[in-house]
């Protein structure tokens, strides 16, 4: 599988990781699935939603995971923004195709915790950002295993 986005795309992803580092940002990628490959066409960048009651929540999924109380390790997407944003998909006959979030100061591989909210069909972006500057980023995706799989990113001039 490869997911496909333009430079603009990604400059996106990376400036909004930068302006919230040291805290995680998260957002949307919507787009289209064609056999094998995603295409994005917009980026959606959300509030990080995380605070006591999405630990909580997440700890009722995950109970073995050690989750931090701060947004510098941690990221949510509020139930709110993924409805908005599965509507506005609909309304362009789109799909949300992935999730993007960063990891400030840690490399751009997901965390245990990562896999274990993961969902199947989504790209999952990570940014790694160290001392405020984009410096990695990977795109991933769970298999039939829920193990996650390195996938391609391929990067386009002009958006699709």
């Amino acid at each position: 599988m490869t997911i496909v986005l333009g430079r603009e795309h990604l400059q996106a992803i990376c400036s909004h990781a930068e302006s919230v580092y040291p805290q995680e940002c998260c957002g949307l990628l919507l787009g289209l699935v064609r056999g094998d490959s995603k295409t994005v066409v917009e980026v959606l960048p959300t509030e990080n939603a995380w605070d006591e009651e999405a630990m909580q929540a997440f700890q009722a999924i995950e109970p073995l995971a050690q989750l931090g109380q701060t947004k510098r390790g941690n990221y949510a997407i509020a139930p709110t923004d993924m409805l908005k944003a599965q509507k506005a998909a609909r309304d362009r006959q789109l799909a949300i195709v992935g999730i993007y979030h960063s990891h400030p100061d840690c490399a751009a591989i997901p965390s245990e915790f990562d896999r274990q909210v993961a969902w199947c069909e989504y790209s999952y972006i990570i940014v790694s950002v160290g001392s405020g500057k984009a410096v990695e980023v990977n795109s991933w995706r769970l298999d039939d295993n829920r193990k996650f799989q390195r996938e391609e990113i391929s990067v386009i001039t002009a958006s699709p």
